[in-house]
């Protein structure tokens, strides 16, 4: 990405991806699939499967409902598939950029979709062109791809070995070849994918909820620096990475994953509502009502509800027929969505003292706008809180989180936050009473069970781009700008 002006209070997620093999409708599920997987990106989407011998293709701006309909089965025909929802974080939003991306190798055609976000791209990418590579598309994503290609290595799991063995960063990736599903997911699992199971095929898919929504049962999670690849003959399982500790990202509990998703064994849903038990027992207010912003601030305040005694109402309407401000990719277009998405229930927020509960706060811009209309529906009091800790570093894996510059606990202190959001206090749920809530009875600080850096700082892998370029310093890696 290349602009950092977002009017929002949401981290942003890259993008989810989905893959399927040994099913007649592979291109209908993997659609299905990615309606799942939609709030991981609204921006664009994209299908290609394999009808043994094209690999025909669609990819479109804009979500999957309204690209995907019809006869799926007559235009992408094929019993494999792999999908892609995109929300950029590299590259600008143009079709070039739209995943699936494939290239014609020497063994053959290979389609590949990715999340996640690569630390030393931009070095990779400047000597795979130093070396002839001509890239088309501005994404890392294409990194991969080069480095696939131009492998030494004789069979195609090992070139891809040996392409994975040279990035760093978070990624969980799903490619298909004309025999093969592949699924990566890089060495410390710090973007998501699961196995599942339907019928005689099997699914690949970025959370739990892909999978319901087909009916397929979920098999286990991909491991870190794992391939998994299916093929006729079966599953087969390879380590191209030495075997760490996971540290998975902690957002996709905090914001990410849908409530309905389960996460290392946990269920998202239960998790944030013991988020919500945490911040009670850290953050207790007197007040009258207890009310979300929402939707992703729901489960956290019927468990800061249920532990305080406060009764929980929904003094804010969420109008679901308007997009996430935070996928939506121009100023113009957030700021329109946020004073249409949320509406205040002034019935339960007149005369009250009022908690209101969200599950983080980014830049600050989209807090003040709720406290400010919670205010004008006559709310007595409102007490802020936060269902996860400050944000006070940037992301650099696939979370298209702000500079440092523009996070609303990294520029302000406490006091400061409370003036700016013109609340009468502010609570944030301590790193870790968060671990308590994820079921981890304290945070191992030589070796954390999750990335957790934007918290705290300690990122768990290389920042090879951002630690060659001062320029950096202040923004989000990105591959490339847009000419």
């Amino acid at each position: 990405m290349v602009h950092f002006d977002h009017d929002d209070d949401k981290p942003r997620e890259e993008c989810g991806v989905f893959g399927i093999f040994g099913n007649h409708e592979a291109s209908l599920l993997t659609a299905l699939g990615l309606h799942a997987l939609q709030h991981r990106g609204q921006e664009a989407c994209g299908i290609t499967s394999f009808d043994g011998k094209r690999f025909p293709s669609e990819r479109h701006m804009g979500m999957v409902g309204e690209h995907f309909g019809g006869d799926l089965r007559a235009r992408l025909p094929g019993h494999a598939a792999i999908g892609h929802n995109r929300y950029s974080t590299q590259g600008r939003p143009m079709l070039r950029n739209i995943q699936p991306i494939f290239a014609d190798l020497a063994g053959g055609g290979f389609a590949m979709a990715h999340n996640g976000n690569l630390t030393n791209a931009r070095e990779l990418r400047h000597q795979l062109v130093q070396d002839g590579s001509i890239f088309q598309s501005t994404m890392d994503t294409e990194v991969i791809l080069h480095l696939v290609a131009r492998s030494s290595r004789p069979r195609f799991l090992e070139r891809l070995i040996d392409a994975l063995q040279k990035v760093e960063g978070g990624y969980a990736l799903v490619g298909l070849t004309g025999k093969k599903l592949i699924g990566a997911r890089d060495p410390v699992g710090l973007r998501p994918l699961v196995l599942g199971r339907l019928g005689d095929a099997f699914v690949l898919a970025s959370e739990t909820c892909a999978l319901d929504i087909i009916g397929a049962e979920f098999v286990r999670e991909v491991e870190n620096g794992e391939i998994v690849v299916i093929s006729d003959k079966g599953i087969e399982s390879h380590r191209f990475s030495q075997a760490r500790p996971a540290s998975p990202c902690i957002f996709e509990y905090v914001y990410f994953a849908r409530p309905d998703s389960i996460v290392q064994g946990r269920s998202i849903y239960e998790v944030r509502r013991r988020m919500g038990h945490q911040l009670a027992a850290e953050t207790m207010a007197e007040a009258d009502v207890v009310v979300p912003v929402p939707d992703s601030g729901v489960p956290a305040a019927l468990g800061f509800s249920e532990a305080s005694g406060i009764p929980f109402q929904m003094g804010i309407i969420r109008n679901h027929y308007v997009g996430r401000t935070f996928i939506q990719p121009t100023q113009t277009g957030r700021q329109s969505a946020i004073s249409k998405k949320h509406s205040p229930n002034k019935a339960v927020l007149e005369g009250k003292r009022v908690v209101l509960v969200d599950d983080s706060i980014v830049r600050g811009n989209t807090s003040k706008k709720i406290v400010q209309m919670v205010k004008d529906a006559g709310a007595k009091e409102i007490h802020f809180r936060s269902a996860s800790p400050p944000i006070v570093n940037p992301d650099f894996y696939g979370i298209d989180m702000a500079a440092k510059s523009e996070l609303f606990a990294a520029i302000h202190s406490h006091e400061e936050m409370v003036r700016e959001l013109k609340v009468d206090s502010l609570g944030f749920l301590s790193v870790p009473g968060l671990y308590k809530a994820i079921g981890e009875p304290v945070r191992n600080n030589m070796l954390p069970q999750f990335a957790d850096h934007c918290f705290t700082g300690e990122y768990p892998t290389p920042l090879v781009d951002y630690e060659h370029d001062e320029s950096d310093k202040e923004r989000q890696l990105s591959l490339l700008d847009d000419a």
